[in-house]
């Protein structure tokens, strides 16, 4: 499928013609078929000679429903301008061609209608100022026809037309994150809501889940063209069910998007392009179906002409979208619009705007450098959910998913010395530092980077814990005087654990003791008691010699220690597998 947006002048006949060459009534309230004119987005579609579906969005002409003309134009990629030959160019055409030039569309054709109301000369004459006015826009040299709703002259040629500018079309990508502007809500007995729009990219699917609103929905049904269908690729007119999702949360300018691709901001950086009058600090922005009243503030004064716009409410937006601004009071558009920065810098100090404003005129702002710079470090995702292009990463680190500039990673790698450093300082005991502390500290977006880095320090890891390799053994420091009368005491009696009363008069606490075992100095039965470092050899070899099997009263005496000691020893024991409990009370050395 294809689809096209007619624009024009009110009364010009865009509908009838739609209603000739598709055999169906676009306008859908009663009020303008009572009327003759259209009030609202109209939608009917036709098969092309090569079988291809085209769909138009039949758009109003009048001036107070220009924010419903801009929403079907908005999302289309071609336009068909219709100009009446009876009446020529009007003050609504011209509106109409500025949002089509604003909105950068390059695909479409021009029909005069009406030919039947109209001297031959003077449907010539106005081909030609339409030809002539239309090749200084976005559409350049477009193929201009003559046609008749009333009568069928020129249709077969229009749609001749069509055919060769629905070939000529980019096509569309299929696998690209989806963003559909929501036209039109309503509700279907039985079904519940549906919601439609121009698909302009990516897929859709029955049973998909997409994003409305900041929660999950789920598809239920889709329709292409009046008929169900279970799964839509662009580019298409698609109508949506939408499972337990009420009417009255969706309306035109909402969109369903792919769920965590897409970045609502209230603040753009654009270029004003074309820039059609002196744009005044209130303006509408118009962006696919959504209107939105801004805030505009010029960036200086060089050409072309850069603004920062403050959204009213935030919307899904991407650098490189196109948009309109309009003035609501003058009922004109301002400036086509091209997103240079869906996340720009706060401008806090003087001068900033200015700066900013040359910075993205050059060019040297809003590239995949600067958004790297700006942030230290950015995930490939977040990237492509402000349309940043991850291409030429000239200037950038790439680690895994991320892109991390060079003078942020130089910083993380001296924070993560320093705190290494004033870890092993501030506690010998235990001189590396936890990762988790580590990452804590260097505050970084993602876990995973501190490998990288601590590789490229060439520091140590074990355990959850990093250091340097020449500090990895804890230094006992103020406790070594301590540990030396434990020594002394241990090698006379591997058994004689001091008492708890006895560790705190020689300085020692539980941190030190637990130092002091890693270090192989002495075997840890409990936080504040420790036995010789071959003390569990010493008891295996004396309750070997035991009748089989023992009592914990009888180890007791054999290692002539006190049950505070020889309880947790037997235990550790049966944990390294060199006794066995027999039962309650009784073990057995393993064989």
């Amino acid at each position: 499928m294809r689809v096209i947006a007619t624009a024009g002048h009110v009364d010009h006949g865009k509908s009838r013609l739609v209603r000739a060459l598709t055999g169906m009534e676009p306008d859908r309230w009663a009020e303008e078929r009572r009327r003759g004119m259209t009030i609202d987005l109209g939608y009917a579609w036709t098969t092309l000679a090569s079988g291809e579906q085209l769909a138009f969005v039949d758009v109003p002409g009048h001036q107070r429903f220009v924010t419903n003309m801009l929403a079907g134009v908005g999302p289309a990629p071609a336009v068909l301008l219709v100009i009446a030959a009876d009446e020529g160019w009007r003050r609504q055409t011209s509106e109409h061609l500025d949002a089509i030039d604003a909105l950068r569309i390059r695909h479409g054709l021009i029909a005069v209608t009406r030919s039947d109301l109209a001297s031959a000369s003077q449907t010539a004459a106005v081909l030609a100022d339409a030809r002539e006015r239309v090749a200084r826009s976005s559409l350049g040299a477009t193929p201009a026809l003559a046609v008749s709703g009333e009568t069928g002259a020129g249709l077969d040629q229009l749609r001749t037309a069509l055919q060769q500018l629905v070939d000529g079309l980019p096509a569309p990508s299929l696998d690209e994150r989806v963003r559909l502007w929501v036209d039109r809500a309503f509700t279907v007995k039985g079904s519940g809501t549906v919601l439609t729009g121009t698909l302009g990219a990516g897929r859709i699917r029955v049973g998909d889940e997409f994003e409305l609103h900041g929660r999950t929905v789920v598809v239920r049904g889709l329709q292409q063209l009046a008929s169900r269908a279970e799964h839509v690729h662009a580019v298409a007119r698609v109508a949506v069910n939408l499972r337990s999702v009420p009417r009255q949360q969706v309306a035109r300018g909402d969109c369903l998007l792919t769920p965590g691709a897409w970045r609502f901001t209230d603040c753009l950086d654009v270029l004003l392009d074309p820039l059609l009058a002196e744009p005044h600090s209130q303006q509408v922005l118009h962006l696919g179906s959504a209107s939105v009243p801004v805030r505009l503030r010029l960036l200086g004064t060089d050409e072309p002409a850069t603004a920062r716009l403050t959204l009213a409410r935030p919307i899904p937006v991407q650098a490189g979208d196109r948009a309109v601004l309009r003035d609501p009071g003058q009922q004109t558009i301002t400036a086509g619009v091209l997103v240079l920065d869906a996340d720009p810098p706060a401008l806090t100090r003087r001068g900033a705007a200015r700066i900013r404003g040359a910075q993205l005129a050059d060019g040297t702002a809003a590239g995949l450098a600067d958004q790297v710079r700006r942030r230290g470090a950015v995930s490939r995702a977040a990237l492509a959910a402000l349309g940043v292009p991850v291409t030429d990463t000239t200037g950038v680190l790439v680690r895994g998913d991320w892109l991390i500039d060079p003078g942020t990673w130089q910083r993380w790698q001296d924070a993560l010395l320093a705190a290494v450093d004033r870890h092993a300082a501030e506690d010998p005991l235990q001189p590396w530092i936890s990762a988790d502390a580590a990452r804590q500290t260097l505050d970084l977006p993602e876990p995973r980077l501190l490998a990288e880095l601590v590789a490229g320090l060439g520091l140590g890891t074990g355990g959850g814990r990093i250091g340097r390799p020449e500090a990895a053994t804890p230094t006992l420091g103020a406790a070594q005087q301590g540990l030396r009368a434990v020594d002394r005491r241990l090698a006379k009696d591997p058994f004689d654990a001091p008492e708890r009363s006895e560790l705190a008069e020689l300085g020692l606490g539980v941190r030190d003791l637990a130092a002091a075992a890693r270090t192989g100095r002495v075997l840890r039965l409990a936080p504040d008691l420790v036995v010789a470092p071959d003390a569990l050899e010493r008891a295996a070899a004396l309750v070997r010699a035991l009748p089989q099997p023992f009592t914990a009263s009888q180890a007791r005496q054999a290692l002539g220690t006190t049950r505070r000691v020889a309880v947790p020893l037997l235990e550790q024991l049966d944990a390294a597998g060199l006794t066995v409990r027999i039962d309650g009370t009784r073990r057995a050395v393993r064989t």
